[in-house]
């Protein structure tokens, strides 16, 4: 196992609020007065992040992220506990900190490059990358108060990965700058990951949290309710915020449960996304039980594990599920072919603006396609209570061999706003199989035909190729 570079044991950390400015100074000369209430922003965290992982951490706002991160960069000191961090340290906390906003950008680039630890002569030698990686132009003589708080995002982050650092910590800062600009965040990361960097990765978006992290942590409260794979955590995390208020607790305390089993316990999906089920059946509700189901394109063990179900708001999912054109249920899809994503949905209030989505994710949860009907002409204007709709998606499977996973939801107006009335996560899942005719790589099947072209007469042309042509002529060999 490789070795821990940042280590917390029992780390609380407590604010201080005062109702009026006087009572702190009160409170110094007279300690025995306690005249502050206390907010507990940390509550015993004990975590290890071993060399080389990168760490996303998520939660609600308010759940001690950013209060963590500080303690870890040590610009925040714990209440109590220990802290330990081994290597240099570059993070990218509240947007523009540690820039003195009347400096220019170079003023600060060489200001922030010496906190980090960088020589004048090193940062020269490394300036021109940064500029270049910040791409701001000529504003990085301006001073960086006129800056937009995209192009605070880009000098820092520049500076912060420019550095080399063991450990780099990132709050919320690339949700800031626009597509390109996270595209050459993303692939810096990665560079970094590569050479055996750390990574703290805090982001609502739980997409990127997926694809870039190899472990998570759930935080709220100021508690660290969860550490696991970035899938599991994400799938709590969705399930906690759209919790309705008074199953919050109930459903803390099972989340906290996770972290009591084993590491084989809780891995409860198989390398291919499977369940073991044992041939039971885990919901009547979401498993077909007629026999024409059960046939060679059909696998009835084929169930998700990890499924995530909302609070229901006057609705329910039924049944969703794959069929063919024909209306017969298969999870064993093969490429190119046409199919049908389907479920009901039962209607036990009476709701208006209702629309119906669905998505299409990998194992590891990456958001792959949807759909989803929006606006005026698409949605239903009004659904009377005890109304069942039938959802009916068709699609062309264009995916390449592997486990998929599938969504469905339902949003309606509830007390006039716009909101799940009912909302399923990884509530069915498919496997593609392989299609001869297909000769793409990666995720998607982009229907890719290759063509060979004759530049050189004096070619070999014993290759075995229907795409095969001579320039001049325009004849296939």
């Amino acid at each position: 196992m490789a070795e821990s570079v940042i280590s917390l044991k029992n780390v609380s950390k407590c604010f201080k609020r005062y109702q009026h400015p006087g009572d702190r100074l009160k409170e110094m000369i007279c300690p025995d007065r306690k005249l502050a209430d206390e907010f507990w922003a940390l509550q015993d965290i004990n975590l290890e992040i071993p060399k080389g992982e990168t760490l996303g951490i998520v939660g609600r706002n308010g759940s001690g992220k950013s209060t963590l991160l500080q303690i870890i960069v040590g610009t925040l000191t714990p209440t109590s506990g220990s802290v330990n961090v081994k290597g240099r340290v570059s993070a990218l906390l509240e947007l523009g900190s540690g820039f003195n906003p009347e400096f220019t950008g170079r003023q600060n680039v060489f200001f922030n490059a010496q906190l980090l630890g960088l020589n004048k002569k090193d940062i020269e030698e490394k300036f021109d990358a940064i500029a270049a990686f910040a791409d701001i132009g000529d504003f990085i003589e301006q001073p960086v108060k006129t800056y937009s708080s995209g192009m605070f995002v880009r000098l820092a982050f520049a500076v912060a990965t420019s550095v080399e650092p063991d450990i780099l910590v990132v709050d919320e800062a690339l949700s800031v700058g626009d597509e390109a600009f996270q595209r050459k965040c993303f692939a810096r990361l990665q560079s970094i990951q590569e050479s055996g960097g750390t990574v703290l990765f805090v982001s609502h978006a739980a997409t990127s949290v997926v694809t870039l992290c190899t472990s998570a942590i759930l935080m709220d409260g100021g508690e660290l309710l969860l550490a696991h794979t970035p899938k599991v955590v994400i799938s709590k995390y969705q399930k906690l915020i759209y919790a309705d208020r008074d199953k919050v607790p109930e459903l803390k305390e099972d989340i906290r449960s996770l972290n009591k089993l084993t590491k084989q316990e809780c891995e409860t999906d198989r390398d291919d996304g499977l369940a073991s089920t044992n041939g039971e059946v885990k919901s009547e509700q979401c498993l077909p039980t007629s026999k024409e189901y059960y046939d060679e394109f059909y696998d009835p063990g084929m169930i998700p594990s990890n499924t995530v179900r909302y609070p229901s708001r006057g609705a329910e999912i039924i049944n969703p599920r794959i069929t063919t054109l024909q209306g017969t249920v298969v999870n064993h899809l093969i490429g190119r072919q046409d199919y049908i994503y389907t479920y009901s949905v039962n209607f036990y209030k009476s709701t208006s603006k209702v629309r119906f989505g669905m998505l299409i994710k990998t194992i590891s949860g990456f958001e792959l396609a949807g759909a989803s009907l929006n606006g005026y002409t698409q949605s239903v204007k009004y659904v009377e209570a005890g109304t069942t709709i039938v959802v009916k998606f068709q699609f062309q499977c264009l995916l390449n061999p592997g486990v998929y996973f599938l969504n469905a939801g339902v949003v309606g107006a509830v007390d006039g706003d716009l909101t799940y009335l009912d909302r399923c996560v990884d509530v069915a899942m498919f496997r593609v199989q392989p299609c001869t005719e297909s000769c793409g790589n990666g995720i998607v099947d982009l229907l890719i035909e290759p063509c060979l072209t004759v530049v050189n007469s004096d070619v070999n042309s014993d290759v075995n190729s229907d795409c095969l042509v001579k320039e001049a002529s325009g004849e296939v060999i």
